[in-house]
């Protein structure tokens, strides 16, 4: 009769998890002795809390494949996780944020960047989406810079002038890639070799990318380069945010921690001014929609399409410090930005037009911003901005974090 009369933690163990929580308490049986002393109940519910600790959600990190670049490299997506839910997936052809899942007042989670399904469309893609620019970001103007009394002639790809690094950029290079986590969060550390000459920047470039997302919801990215001859560098990320997950981006509010911008000429280079931004539709130093002043008749507005502009974030330099905070009103969503850089450009995607994105979405003007950190643009023609030069012998180093909260 006693054979009849199964105990139940063995009646489902076609269950993985009943398994291996009956194989556990087999072990601990032998290990300890334990066998009429304390009944098989009481043993199933002891070993159930402690399978549960043990395989309680985790910052983890799983790679997969994400196909081939034209020229036949291997390229692979990584998709980062925390025990909240949160979710990254970054690609090494790039530094490229694939997408970034973040939940909303109610609990539910929504892709939050802009960006395309597969790598085949950040193989055409013409709008830097998530990636990690460089070897300069933003704009040098005509394509041309002086260090150590030697002139360097850069590849035009804005016009007359350089943006974002030229042709061959870093967003576009294929990275090597290794992978970790702790308690802290998912890891995922990219590193490029950028040789001297490449786009007509001077040196052999080392330069360093770790991803990390972290138990607080924040994506944290910290930059570092060396360098075997005098050279400049401004590194930031291009993704653009949709705290809606779709949709315009007006009504999001937007708050920026400057007290100045960077005023540009007609075509987007730096005059060289810090300009207050008081009085004008630049003063973000109280939260406001990003449509509230957007298309007023300023000439600022007027040459970038809208916001398309540099801001010098109220800080001491070097110091890692709020830069910017963003509200979606009806998710609740609020992104803020950290960073140790001196500047942040505001993208408010006035060039987006009908680009066909993930899961068959089309991509209109203002539906997407981006909050690039980084040293101004045109830094090396300016001698009065924070310099970008890197030399040889120094370390390069910046981080900038994205933060996401919930306003309920």
């Amino acid at each position: 009769m006693k054979r009849l009369v199964k105990p139940i933690y063995r009646l489902s163990l076609e269950s993985d998890k009943l398994r291996q929580i009956y194989e556990l308490e087999q072990n601990y049986r032998k290990m300890f002795g334990i066998n009429k002393f304390l009944p098989k109940i009481l043993m199933f519910a002891a070993l159930c809390g402690i399978f549960v600790m043990m395989t309680q959600a985790k910052p983890k990190v799983k790679k997969a494949a994400f196909g081939k670049t034209n020229n036949g490299k291997f390229v692979e997506i990584f998709t980062l996780t925390n025990s909240k839910g949160t979710e990254a997936k970054i690609t090494n052809y790039g530094g490229r944020i694939i997408s970034l899942k973040s939940a909303d007042k109610n609990g539910k989670f929504d892709d939050v960047v802009l960006g395309y399904d597969d790598l085949n469309g950040y193989l055409n893609d013409n709008f830097f989406f998530g990636g990690i620019i460089g070897r300069y970001a933003n704009r040098i103007a005509k394509g041309k810079f002086s260090l150590s009394g030697k002139e360097f002639t850069l590849a035009r790809n804005n016009g007359e002038n350089h943006l974002h690094g030229g042709i061959k950029r870093f967003d576009t290079a294929v990275w090597k890639a290794k992978t970790s986590a702790n308690k802290d969060g998912a890891i995922l550390e990219l590193t490029y070799f950028s040789k001297d000459g490449e786009e007509g920047y001077p040196g052999n470039l080392s330069v360093r990318a770790v991803y990390t997302l972290t138990e607080n919801d924040e994506l944290k990215m910290d930059y570092s380069a060396a360098t075997d001859q005098d050279t400049v560098i401004n590194l930031t990320n291009h993704a653009y945010f949709n705290l809606a997950g779709s949709g315009t981006i007006l009504d999001h509010i937007l708050e920026i921690n400057a007290d100045e911008f960077t005023p540009t000429d007609a075509v987007s280079i730096p005059t060289g001014e810090l300009r207050k931004v008081e009085k004008t539709p630049f003063d973000f130093r109280v939260g406001k929609a990003i449509g509230k002043q957007i298309d007023e008749a300023d000439e600022q507005l007027k040459f970038g399409n809208g916001y398309d502009h540099n801001w010098v974030l109220n800080k001491t330099q070097g110091e890692m410090s709020f830069a910017a905070k963003v509200t979606e009103p009806n998710s609740g969503r609020i992104l803020e930005v950290l960073t140790t850089e001196p500047g942040i450009q505001f993208y408010a995607g006035n060039f987006l037009a009908d680009g066909k994105g993930k899961g068959g979405k089309i991509y209109n003007k203002r539906e997407g911003f981006c909050l690039e950190t980084q040293h101004f643009p045109d830094s090396p023609n300016k001698p009065g901005f924070p310099t970008t030069i890197l030399k040889k012998g120094q370390k390069f180093a910046s981080t900038t974090i994205y933060k996401f909260s919930v306003k309920k």
